[in-house]
């Protein structure tokens, strides 16, 4: 009965330590995402276009900004990166999705 206690606290260790280093990778997946991302912010559409080219879609959102949409795949998962344009023609904010 011991060992049976024992097999299963150590089984759960063991998952919850797994599940805790998938976390971590994934953690810094996204925050270097997020750096590489942020350096447009406060700069121009067209150094944006310059560095990521033509964008798959564009269209003025609910506020009236552009919104600029790259999208990829990387092992057949989709990536998503949409940059908000403000009237002046600056990026003011983005959101990635799937990307890594």
């Amino acid at each position: 009965m011991k060992k049976i206690y024992l097999s299963i606290i150590f089984s759960a260790i063991f998952i919850l330590s797994g599940c805790q280093a998938v976390k971590n990778k994934t953690d810094a997946i996204v925050e270097k995402e997020n750096e590489k991302l942020s350096k447009y912010i406060g700069k121009s559409s067209n150094e944006l276009r310059l560095d990521l080219g033509k964008p798959d879609e564009d269209y003025n959102n609910v506020k009236g900004n552009i919104e600029l949409v790259y999208k990829t795949k990387k092992y057949g998962i989709p990536c998503e990166r949409r940059f908000e344009i403000d009237a002046n023609l600056i990026v003011i904010g983005f959101v990635s999705n799937g990307c890594f």
